[in-house]
């Protein structure tokens, strides 16, 4: 189970690489094939979009047949195949397809993790193990950093992903071979219903905080800011992914860092309010003022990174509600929320920068985006202080 485990981060680390690394190729593709800035933003929201769309399938399955045959093969045929498609593509249209497979075969990796975790360990350190995952996971961001345009440059960055899809398969195949599969829990009668879930008010804000907490830093992270230091500051492709590095370390700290403040604190709300509340400062102040300098700049886009990794935090919220033949369908329907909306920002975003490009160019562009951003992180910020009540296990 160990190796089974070792084989599921490696899938995450994929999973991960493959919701940032647009950005960083974006230079790349507007040469070969010719996808501009707004078709990257839409191909990112496809990734995000068919990841979410999968959510409640995924969920049925983890709960049914467990997470060894429902991770193996969405990855297999999702994630190496998109990866393979992207190598081979010739067109905006063949990156959308592209990414809607990869996301696809993504969407059950860290909810088949997140399901052996909630089963096969105790309810307190589900939290911690999650944030552990996800940090790990998180060499995959930093990899679609600055280790990705320079090995993109040296090799082609069709070639590059031709590996990358390998990887991605060889990921899949260690999940078939070594993951164990959990015992079924029993199902009570008449308990067994998504009804059972949706009817506890409690859980709505816990909903709307993991809908809009992560999608600030993905975006940024995924599509606008390598645009952002290359329009503003005129960062060549080593600066851009510089830059990204460090918010993608930000964001692997992050995941790890808060666990232990939750344990230390003994609050998940606090906790998960005050990040939040950080990151939508973060935003705020870029939306004021959206060329501050660049290092200000830098350290302001690290900081909405670090702060908006609170999701396997907000998930062991969530998972303090549901019963053990719900863990499946209960995570995955949070998961849900978090990458549909993560998707449907990203895909708002390229109207956004266009409408406000047209009349005050592109500063303005990245200005409306921040405001954005802002906007929606702190109206789920008030939403989950009026809403939850704090609860740990």
């Amino acid at each position: 189970m160990k190796m089974g485990i070792l084989a599921l981060v490696l899938g995450y680390v994929m999973s991960q690489f493959y919701r940032a690394f647009l950005a960083v190729l974006a230079p790349a593709l507007a040469l070969d094939p010719g996808v501009t800035e707004g078709e990257l933003a839409t191909a990112s929201s496809f990734f995000f979009l068919a990841f979410a769309a999968v959510q409640i399938p995924v969920g049925m399955a983890l709960d049914r047949w467990g997470p060894r045959r429902t991770v193996s093969l969405l990855l297999a045929l999702g994630g190496a195949g998109g990866a393979w498609w992207l190598a081979f593509a010739q067109s905006a249209g063949d990156v959308y397809v592209a990414m809607l497979l990869i996301g696809t075969g993504c969407a059950p990796v860290l909810m088949g993790s997140m399901y052996i975790f909630a089963r096969n360990y105790p309810a307190a350190v589900f939290g911690t193990l999650s944030g552990v995952l996800i940090g790990v996971g998180s060499l995959g961001n930093l990899g679609a950093a600055l280790p990705l345009s320079l090995a993109a440059e040296a090799l082609g960055w069709r070639v590059a992903m031709g590996f990358l899809g390998c990887v991605t398969a060889l990921a899949a195949l260690g999940v078939v071979i070594f993951v164990r599969d959990p015992l079924r829990a029993e199902v009570p009668p008449g308990g067994g219903s998504w009804r059972s879930i949706l009817r506890q008010p409690a859980l709505w804000g816990v909903f709307i905080m993991i809908a809009v907490g992560y999608a600030p830093a993905a975006t940024m992270r995924g599509i606008w800011g390598g645009p952002y230091f290359t329009k503003v500051y005129e960062a060549d492709a080593a600066g851009t992914g510089t830059y990204m590095l460090l918010m993608g370390v930000a964001m692997t700290l992050g995941s790890f860092l808060y666990g232990p403040i939750e344990r230390l604190i003994k609050s998940r709300k606090k906790v998960i309010l005050g990040g939040n509340l950080m990151g939508f400062v973060a935003m705020s102040l870029l939306w004021w003022n959206p060329q501050p300098g660049l290092g200000l700049a830098v350290s302001l886009v690290t900081l909405s990174g670090f702060f908006g990794t609170a999701f396997a935090l907000i998930m062991a919220h969530g998972r303090a509600f549901f019963p053990p033949h719900m863990v499946g369908r209960g995570v995955t329907l949070l998961n849900l929320c978090s990458i549909g909306c993560t998707g449907l920002v990203q895909f708002a975003t390229r109207p956004i920068y266009e409408a406000a490009v047209a009349t005050g160019g592109s500063l303005a562009g990245f200005q409306a985006i921040f405001g954005f951003l802002a906007l929606i992180l702190g109206f789920g910020c008030l939403a989950y202080a009026l809403l939850s009540p704090d609860r740990t296990d």
